[in-house]
């Protein structure tokens, strides 16, 4: 995933966004990360990438890149929504 791929598809939320709000918020815990733009509140799907983001900012081996392609981001959320274990917001 590049910088301006999604990784919060319910609330339009950026992979460069998080990055930022980690670098100049400097939270806590990663349930923190809702504060940006309400990420993570939604369907749910990208709970886990926003902990991983959160693990490595604190570790100090966050890195721009990442090796799934916004492709197969996408079909994973749509398969997780499809198998009813989210439900983006209306």
């Amino acid at each position: 995933m590049e910088l301006d791929d999604q990784v919060c598809y319910c609330f339009h939320i950026s992979k460069r966004k998080i990055l930022n709000y980690l670098r100049i918020h400097e939270p806590r815990r990663a349930s923190q990360l809702s504060d940006c733009g309400g990420a993570g509140t939604g369907c749910g799907w990208c709970v886990p990438y926003l902990k991983k983001y959160f693990a490595a900012h604190t570790a100090g081996t966050l890195t721009e890149a990442d090796p799934i392609t916004p492709a197969e981001y996408e079909a994973g959320r749509a398969a997780y929504i499809q198998a009813g274990k989210g439900k983006p917001p209306s």
